[in-house]
């Protein structure tokens, strides 16, 4: 499997916050790029195949945010695409009591609370439709 799956993107995170990036930048180069991976993998494999990216329990990071944007992720895909989520996705650990709002732009946080699928909406991740859009 080329790429990242689940545990890797967790760890880059990680080591990303650790090195002071910001969260925004967390979302664009570990948690997208993970969906740019899937994505790639369910058009030449199928979704099955591209769900094992997410097989696997990523390690919690130094933020809750991302650890509920992993599992509202999982959890998004799933629904989306058929498969069965993982049991880590729903433990305890994966919601965020602390609301994110992944744009920076305080003006798209109304919007963000109105189009953010409900896999990120409980998990206190808010993301405007567009987020999830790839080219």
């Amino acid at each position: 499997m080329v790429g990242m799956d689940a545990a890797e993107a967790a760890s880059l995170a990680d080591e990303m916050l650790s090195q002071g990036e910001s969260l925004q930048a967390v979302w664009r180069y570990s948690i997208i790029q993970l969906l740019d991976d899937y994505s790639h993998d369910v058009g030449r494999n199928g979704a099955e195949a591209a769900s094992r990216r997410f097989d696997q329990e990523p390690a919690p990071t130094r933020s809750t945010e991302v650890d509920a944007a992993l599992a509202a992720l999982a959890e998004y895909l799933a629904r989306r695409d058929g498969w069965s989520l993982p049991a880590w996705a729903r433990k305890p650990g994966r919601y965020s009591s602390k609301w994110w709002f992944v744009t920076p732009l305080r003006g798209m946080h109304p919007t963000a609370l109105q189009e953010s699928p409900a896999s990120f909406r409980t998990r206190g991740v808010f993301i405007t439709s567009g987020a999830l859009s790839r080219a």
